[in-house]
């Protein structure tokens, strides 16, 4: 029903940035409440930022807050996440999600997500 493709991905150094992007189609983006999580190797999938179907919520856990910034571009299906001050720490597979439930806690878990894009590459380099 929804199909969702992230780039942007790459290889920073530490305190560097990267602006990733998730392009969705095959449904009514504006409908969706939308989501990043990421994942490192051994370990579970983790959330990073939530946004509201008109953008004007978002929420933040503290390992992120304050250096992520999640947006939409409804008009034209996109979601974003700015990251700056990346770490190493960072350095997992981002993976963009969907869900058509109201803009309601909880957020943190991944199956509260109907939709789910491949997952794009970020490597925080010290």
């Amino acid at each position: 029903q929804v199909q969702l493709v992230e780039s942007g991905g790459g290889l920073v150094q530490a305190g560097g940035s990267l602006r990733l992007s998730c392009a969705a189609s095959g449904g009514t983006f504006s409908n969706h409440v939308m989501a990043w999580f990421r994942q490192a190797p051994g370990k579970e999938r983790e959330f990073v930022a939530v946004i509201s179907w008109n953008g004007g919520s978002t929420y933040y856990p503290d390992s992120v807050k304050g250096r992520f910034t999640i947006s939409r571009d409804n008009a034209v299906g996109t979601l974003y996440l700015q990251m700056n001050s990346l770490k190493p720490v960072d350095t997992a597979v981002y993976y963009c999600a969907a869900r058509t439930r109201s803009y309601e806690p909880p957020f943190s878990y991944p199956y509260e997500y109907n939709y789910w894009g491949q997952g794009t590459q970020v490597t925080v380099s010290s």
